[in-house]
């Protein structure tokens, strides 16, 4: 560079490092063509670009620097930082880490090797980068917070929850909150983490922070502040259907079925095809011993729409058998249940539900193959065995009774834990699918 050229880089660059981009973007992108070995003018306009949100361009400028001067940290840092901007970790990490073999103490460059790192879920590699920022910066409150969530990520639990209480409570926000009753619930203490989701939402009610808590209160089967909580979400964010989701299995859960039913229906009314739907609605419908809603009627609707879905056709059938006698339309039970057979012969639900239609009809000789095929398919089906017995007995052959009786009273508890579990599946589906 001549004199000249020289005086005009250092304007240049006393006008990037005051601000002063307009003054210095043109001048800098003279000089890069000009001289494109130039380190300084590279690296201060591919700067300049990816501090003013144009981080593609910046790249080009970025890269020549690092050719320039291989040896530079911060050009290898800022090059890293520019790509990981872009979410390229695969780009980002090298050059990240040929920074930090340069300058190891460069804090923001240790930082930004954990997030790429995360990125690449890597959460165990991400913590120790993380923690070398924070050994460095010890009072940052956001290193610490990624040290945490890259913890716990990993499964360090215990070192998750040590880094999230170094954050002090004037620099805690929702997001730290949030992560806590996380790191809590894994460690499994449920009522701190409960304090830190409603702290969360409280400090924000944003969607997310009151969906978190709704299904912290599920996950422990706390249903009736469940459904306050879905309530009050619904009431702030009427177009997130999470909620109304959540509120109809913790009605379900607290035992609450024609109120489930009501949701449910809603729900499967809004989206006529959805088959989560249709099946929350269908085991909402069975939970009612008798006069089911004609809410459930969606249910018959959805299963002649969908022939393949076996367990839709059966609920529909069990909600049509629990009507009063007078309504009930058995041949339209007989066809659905025949669907579900057709669909699924090895579903056990819709065997025995065709021998709950034969008895209804007095048929009890009719009855015994359904369910004899209902017991073979599930062996420990308490509610199978207590029908078999109803027939055998019918039919005389009273030792075969007892004997049924006898494995119903067997397996019922056991039947129990079954549905407690299915219950507890569709909870971890939500939760997994927030």
């Amino acid at each position: 560079m001549s004199a000249a050229d020289q005086a005009i880089l250092k304007r240049a660059l006393d006008a990037y490092d005051q601000g002063d981009l307009k003054t210095s973007e043109p001048l800098l992108a003279d000089l890069t063509a000009r001289f494109p070995a130039n380190y300084q003018a590279n690296e201060a306009l591919g700067s300049l670009y990816a501090e003013s949100d144009r981080t593609t361009a910046a790249l080009p400028y970025l890269r020549r620097a690092c050719a320039v001067a291989p040896h530079a940290a911060i050009a290898h840092a800022n090059l890293g930082a520019a790509y990981l901007k872009l979410s390229k970790p695969d780009a980002a990490i090298p050059e990240l880490r040929s920074a930090l073999r340069l300058d190891p103490k460069n804090a923001a460059t240790q930082s930004n090797l954990g997030q790429a790192l995360m990125l690449k879920a890597q959460p165990v590699e991400a913590a120790k980068a993380f923690a070398a920022a924070a050994a460095l910066q010890p009072a940052d409150a956001s290193v610490e917070y990624n040290l945490a969530l890259a913890l716990f990520d990993s499964g360090s639990l215990k070192e998750a929850k040590a880094a999230i209480d170094r954050i002090p409570a004037t620099e805690s926000n929702d997001q730290t909150d949030a992560l806590a009753g996380d790191i809590e619930e894994k460690l499994g203490e449920f009522q701190q983490a409960i304090a830190h989701y409603q702290a969360a939402a409280k400090s924000n009610p944003s969607d997310a922070n009151l969906y978190a808590l709704t299904l912290e209160l599920m996950r422990h089967w706390t249903w009736d502040e469940a459904v306050t909580m879905a309530d009050f979400g619904t009431s702030r964010y009427p177009a997130s259907k999470h909620f109304e989701v959540a509120k109809g299995i913790a009605q379900f859960g607290g035992q609450h079925y024609p109120e489930a039913v009501v949701t449910f229906s809603d729900l499967l009314q809004k989206e006529p095809e959805n088959a989560l739907y249709a099946d929350l609605l269908g085991r909402s419908c069975s939970a009612i011993a008798e006069d089911a809603s004609a809410q459930c009627n969606g249910l018959s609707e959805f299963a002649h729409r969908h022939p393949e879905n076996a367990q839709a056709a059966t609920f529909a059938a069990v909600s049509l058998l629990h009507r009063p006698s007078a309504e009930q339309d058995r041949p339209e039970v007989k066809r659905l249940l025949d669907q579900a057979i057709a669909a699924d012969p090895k579903l056990p639900e819709a065997h025995f539900q065709l021998a709950v239609l034969e008895q209804s009809q007095l048929q009890w000789q009719e009855s015994v193959a359904p369910l004899q095929r209902a017991i073979e398919l599930r062996p420990t089906y308490p509610e199978a065995h207590y029908r078999l017995s109803r027939a055998y007995a019918h039919l005389g052959m009273k030792d075969k009774a007892q004997e049924e009786i006898a494995l119903q009273q067997k397996y019922t508890q056991q039947a129990k834990d079954t549905v407690n579990a299915r219950l507890q599946e569709v909870v971890t589906f939500l939760v997994k699918s927030n």
